[in-house]
């Protein structure tokens, strides 16, 4: 194709597009800029507006020109979403938590017209980060779980990379993050299982995991708050997506260890710990009872039906695409806390209690918290 014609080409391309936008602004009563910021998913324009807008672009097959943008805004509209898990290697992306996590950011970045481009890695994610957003590939940068990785993010943020990480809040944090009330989520979730008369409890998690560290600190607070004596031989340090908590609970069983409670950091640890208890003979929950974390959908066809911690994943989610498109601020770094809520079902329900309580009814939520450049972790 010779040159003049490529030219005559992109110029009936710019003015069929522009027909399209001044179309969809017709009928949606509102002005060019009103659809452009709409269309970007803008959070300037109301819900309600974006929500017509869209429609009504959809409706007559108008889409907005992707490279013309770029061009034009030197934005590539794609953010990526990075997972770093040197402290789970073999956990994969097919877990249930991940699923139920980038499911919720990708409608989120999809609704805002963005694309999401994902990575996992087992290593130091400093350089993958560093070299996609200098090579302008991405817009920002969403990191779920800091892993190992406290120090490595605050280094990435002093060299002015956009991004915003799903995990816990930690001392001398410069970086961004949205993430739940894990150590709430301990107490109660530890509590429940002293309401149902348990006392010989057992935690299954890495601490190592900032998240999961706090989750230990709520479960400690319940056993001090209950006086109930702390047993370390019933602390064990599983890492998530391995067999690790199966191994576990079959140690303590053959070493005859007393627990009657398991409060597992994840509900796939707690699905292992059950089929352990399951083919060593022990009854759940008249035996052992147990709580979860994430309250994954197979959560509640377990058999029993698993008793969890849920998470937030959709205002989570929300949360985390608002804030990677929101200019930086140049003061503390915000952290959102999300509250949780304790689903109860009947692995946590011992025998004398099955008939006060419902097994799938009874829910107990968290507080929100929203606090900036402070640890919320206390006692």
């Amino acid at each position: 194709m010779k040159q003049g014609d490529r030219r005559v080409k992109r110029q009936r391309k710019k003015k069929a597009t522009s027909i399209d936008m001044a179309e969809v602004a017709r009928r949606a009563g509102v002005s060019l800029s009103t659809v452009s910021r709409s269309l970007a998913g803008h959070t300037s324009i109301s819900d309600e507006t974006r929500e017509r807008v869209r429609e009504i672009a959809a409706s007559i097959n108008y889409r907005v020109d992707s490279s013309a943008s770029t061009l034009r805004t030197g934005l590539t509209r794609t953010i990526a979403v990075v997972i770093p898990l040197e402290h789970a290697s073999k956990q994969r992306l097919s877990d249930p938590f991940f699923l139920e996590m980038l499911g919720a950011i990708a409608d989120e970045l999809t609704a805002r017209g963005y694309s999401m481009l994902l990575s996992k890695t087992t290593q130091d994610p400093r350089a993958w980060i560093a070299s996609i957003v200098q090579s302008r590939r991405v817009d920002g940068v969403i990191v779920i779980g800091q892993s190992f990785h406290h120090a490595h993010l605050n280094e990435l943020m002093a060299s002015d990379v956009n991004m915003v990480v799903w995990g816990a809040q930690l001392p001398d944090q410069r970086y961004p993050t949205v993430g739940s009330d894990n150590k709430e989520a301990g107490l109660i979730g530890t509590q429940h299982l002293l309401e149902q008369g348990c006392r010989q409890i057992a935690f299954l998690g890495d601490p190592e995991v900032p998240e999961v560290n706090a989750r230990r600190d709520g479960f400690l607070l319940a056993l001090r708050r209950a006086g109930i004596e702390r047993q370390p031989r019933l602390e064990a340090a599983v890492r998530f997506g391995s067999d690790a908590a199966y191994e576990t609970v079959c140690s303590l069983l053959n070493a005859h260890a007393d627990f009657d409670g398991i409060f597992a950091c994840s509900d796939v640890i707690a699905m292992s710990a059950m089929r352990a208890l399951t083919e060593r003979g022990r009854k759940v929950p008249s035996d052992v009872a147990i709580v979860g974390f994430d309250d994954v959908p197979l959560a509640a066809y377990t058999t029993p039906p698993l008793t969890t911690i849920r998470q937030d994943y959709a205002t989570g989610a929300r949360m985390l695409v608002e804030r990677i498109l929101q200019p930086r601020s140049s003061g503390s770094p915000s952290a959102a806390v999300l509250p949780t809520e304790l689903v109860v079902r009947a692995s946590s329900l011992k025998e004398h209690h099955r008939q006060a309580k419902a097994p799938t009814g009874l829910k107990r939520r968290t507080t929100p918290v929203e606090r900036s450049g402070r640890n919320p972790l206390r006692d």
